[in-house]
C-alpha cells in the first residue's frame, strides 16, 4: 500500500480522535464547518470547469453545519424544511439581479453542491449533539472508512470482477469484503459500548445498520466518482497525500450521515 496513503491515514485518525475527545459541541461544530468549507472549495473548483457556480451562496451555506445545533429541537424540522426553498429563492434572485448572466445550469450545480456538502454534513453535527453522540459518530466512521480500507486492500489483491465503469478499479469482491469487515468491526464496537458505555443495541440491529450504512457509503463513493468523471479530474484536491482532497476522503461519510442520524433517532 502507498506509504503516503498510510501516513495520511494515520494523521486523519489522530484528527478524528481529537474530534471524538472534544466535549464542546461548539468546537466540534467549528471543525465540521472548516471541513465543509474546504470540501465546498474543492467541489466549486471542480465544477468551475463546466459552469459558473454562485460561490458566495455556497460558502455561506457551510455555516449551517455549525449553527444547526443552536436551533431549538421543536423548530428543527421546520428549519430543515424551509432551507431548500430559501436557498432556491436566493439562487434565482441572483439570476434575476444579474440579468440572467447566471444560467440555470449554474444554479443547478450550485444547489447540488450545497445539498451534497453542508446539506449532508449538518447531520454529523446533529449526531454529535445527540446523547452520547461522540460514540455514535464512530459508527459512521466505521461504516465509511473500514469499508473503504478493506474494499481497497482486498479488491486490489483479489478483485477480478469489476463493479462499474464509474470507478474501474473497484471490484465486486472488494465491495463485499468492505461491507463484511465494516459489520464485524461495528459488532465488536457494539460489544464494547454495551459492556462499558451503557448502550443496549442488539447485534441484529447493528448487523442490519452496519450493512445498510456500508452499502450507502459505497454508493456515496461511486457518486463522488461520477462527478469527477463529468469534470474530468482524478481527485478533488491534493491536501491529503495518497487520498486526494478532503472531499475524496469524506465522500462516503457525507452520504452515510443523514441515514445514520435517522436510524439513531429510531433505535
Amino acid at each position: 500500500m502507498n506509504s503516503k496513503r498510510v501516513i495520511s491515514g494515520f494523521m486523519i485518525a489522530i484528527v478524528l480522535g481529537i474530534i471524538l475527545l472534544i466535549k464542546s459541541n461548539l468546537i466540534t461544530g467549528i471543525i465540521f464547518t472548516v471541513i465543509a468549507l474546504i470540501a465546498m472549495d474543492e467541489y466549486l473548483r471542480a465544477i468551475s470547469k463546466i459552469c459558473k457556480p454562485i460561490k458566495w451562496v455556497s460558502y455561506l451555506s457551510c455555516l449551517s453545519v455549525m449553527l444547526i445545533n443552536y436551533i431549538p429541537k421543536e423548530y428543527l424540522a421546520n428549519a430543515l424544511l424551509i432551507t431548500l426553498p430559501s436557498i432556491l429563492l436566493i439562487l434565482f434572485l441572483h439570476v434575476i439581479i444579474t440579468d440572467m448572466k447566471i444560467s440555470f445550469k449554474d444554479v443547478a450545480y450550485t444547489l447540488l453542491g450545497i445539498c451534497y456538502v453542508p446539506g449532508f454534513l449538518i447531520f454529523l453535527s446533529l449526531i454529535d449533539g445527540m446523547e452520547k453522540g461522540k460514540l455514535l459518530l464512530l459508527y459512521v466512521i466505521i461504516a465509511a472508512w473500514i469499508t473503504d480500507t478493506f474494499a481497497y486492500a482486498i479488491g486490489r489483491r483479489y478483485g477480478k470482477h469489476k463493479f462499474s465503469k464509474v470507478s474501474p478499479k473497484k471490484s465486486i469482491e472488494g465491495c463485499i469484503a468492505g461491507t463484511v469487515s465494516s459489520v464485524l468491526v461495528a459488532l465488536l464496537y457494539t460489544f464494547l459500548l454495551n459492556k462499558f458505555a451503557g448502550f443496549e443495541f442488539t447485534y441484529i440491529e447493528i448487523t442490519i445498520l452496519g450493512t445498510l450504512l456500508s452499502l450507502i457509503g459505497q454508493i456515496g463513493d461511486f457518486s463522488a466518482s461520477v462527478i469527477k468523471r463529468y469534470v474530468n479530474i482524478k481527485d478533488y484536491g491534493t491536501l491529503i497525500p495518497g487520498h486526494g482532497g478532503i472531499l475524496d476522503r469524506i465522500d462516503s461519510v457525507l452520504f452515510i450521515a443523514p441515514f445514520a442520524y435517522i436510524i439513531f433517532t429510531i433505535i
